[in-house]
């Protein structure tokens, strides 16, 4: 059997130097990281449902989400189709190159979220965002990386740690939810939400959706009063 070729579409370096390449075959598209796969449009259902769980638990009327991580915008998606008309939808999304390809060759993958009224794009860090806007966010979303346990991307470490849940919690409303995607369960990440005052609960969630699937997990916090 011949196998086709991956087609390199393109690459972008952060800032500490990691390398991300976007690739094509066969209609799959994928981004790696320093080599290793970060993400695909094979397997999305989790992110998807990252989005559907949080907004499930936001009764604000005209809620305002943050997503932290732009990927191939099913996050993104998944939050609007949720959200309704009213609903503001901050996206925070690091590199200029992810934002470029969103709008290019991986555009059509989710609909094309970009383009909804709703959405506001930050090109900056999410921590930064957060930082910014206290209290301000009824959601917030973080499909940062591999998650928690599983960083590839050494900036993206700090997002997890105390010091950067803290900054998730300043940057909730008083009965704002957290929602956290990670490729793998992470009891070191659960005991750094119990340390800075969050209640939670985990959710695994199947890949594609289908049994024998890889599975996911989701966190869903609340600040603590």
């Amino acid at each position: 059997m011949i196998v086709e070729p991956w087609d390199e579409l393109a690459r972008a370096r952060t800032a500490a130097g990691e390398e991300l390449l976007l690739r094509h075959r066969g209609g799959i598209f994928e981004i790696r990281c320093n080599g290793y796969d970060l993400m695909s449009n094979r397997a999305h259902r989790s992110e998807e449902a990252l989005a559907q769980l949080a907004l499930a638990e936001t009764s604000a009327p005209a809620p305002r989400i943050l997503i932290g991580g732009l990927g191939m915008g099913f996050t993104l998606r998944a939050a609007l189709d949720a959200a309704p008309p009213q609903a503001r939808v901050t996206v925070a999304e690091l590199l200029a190159e992810i934002i470029a390809w969103n709008r290019g060759p991986l555009a059509p993958l989710a609909g094309r979220p970009l383009d909804d009224a709703r959405v506001a794009l930050r090109e900056a860090d999410v921590a930064v965002v957060m930082e910014e806007a206290e209290g301000a966010y009824d959601a917030i979303l973080l499909d940062i990386d591999n998650g928690p346990e599983a960083v590839l991307c050494d900036i993206n470490a700090a997002l997890f740690s105390a010091r950067g849940l803290r900054k998730m919690r300043r940057a909730l409303a008083p009965s704002g939810v957290l929602a956290v995607w990670s490729a793998d369960p992470s009891p070191r990440f659960e005991e750094r939400l119990e340390e800075t005052r969050f209640s939670f609960r985990a959710t695994e969630i199947a890949a594609r959706g289908g049994a024998g699937d890889p599975r996911h997990m989701l966190y869903l916090a609340r600040a603590l009063g």
